[in-house]
């Protein structure tokens, strides 16, 4: 398992990122898995206010970034992406809440086509589940739809946190969104520049009675999320008739 992972693949170098905010009680579970792929693990920590920077300081072999405030997770990814450009060809982003599984990683790696960069989705199975959270369940649908009218691809699960992102690619793609939104804007102006958007299947755990901190606010990201599709939208009526 750790030859298919090791840190230069034919497909290039590949390192975790991880955004983090206020994950102290269970980021370095997931930190700790992520190495155990003997992959580089990078953390933001997107201005944490509890332990998390005291937690991520005792945690060996990871590079640590942070900002001074919270700013949001979109934003997070692209201090990432920025620091990592030129250390690494690829970006595997987890969520530090626990719900991925690093081990599913490798999976992710081997979907790449041979001379391909695409952006790697990785499908959440299992999300019908009476623990899974009636907001994860209606915001994945919500969020296909849109994706695909706003002439982004076509997919199952366009909130997956699991990704795999070539770099420096993606740093191109004039992304606006700076919070969760980024995660499906960057689909849409993917498939507008012509980078392919794959999907493969991984593990996702709500285990019931897990204390698991997500910072998805129902009524607040809804209206975000509305506004950033009716303005691809826009754009994308724009593209079509000046193309």
């Amino acid at each position: 398992m750790k030859a298919a992972v090791a840190y230069g693949t034919p497909a290039g170098r590949f390192a975790v990122l991880i955004p983090v905010y206020n994950h102290a009680g269970g980021v370095v579970s997931v930190i700790e898995r992520a190495l155990a792929l003997n992959l580089p693990v990078w953390v933001v920590d997107d201005g944490s206010t509890d332990e998390t920077a005291a937690v991520l300081a005792r945690v060996h072999g990871i590079t640590v970034l942070r900002h001074g405030t919270n700013r949001g997770k979109g934003a997070a990814l692209l201090t990432g992406f920025e620091a990592m450009a030129g250390k690494a060809d690829w970006a595997v982003t987890l969520d530090a809440d626990g719900q991925h599984d690093p081990a599913d990683i490798p999976s992710l790696i081997r979907t790449i086509p041979p001379g391909l960069r695409p952006i790697v989705i990785g499908r959440r199975e299992g999300m019908i589940g009476d623990d899974v959270p009636w907001t994860s369940r209606f915001g994945r649908k919500f969020s296909n739809f849109w994706v695909r009218t706003a002439g982004g691809p076509v997919l199952s699960d366009t909130q997956s946190g699991m990704r795999i992102y070539p770099l420096p690619e993606v740093l191109g793609l004039g992304v606006r969104a700076r919070r969760f939104q980024f995660e499906v804007e960057i689909l849409v102006r993917a498939r507008w520049q012509g980078i392919s958007v794959l999907e493969a299947p991984v593990q996702v755990s709500y285990t019931p009675g897990m204390k698991r901190i997500s910072h998805f606010r129902p009524f607040v990201d809804f209206c975000r999320n509305s506004a950033t599709f009716t303005w691809l939208i826009f754009l994308r009526i724009i593209r079509w008739f000046t193309a």
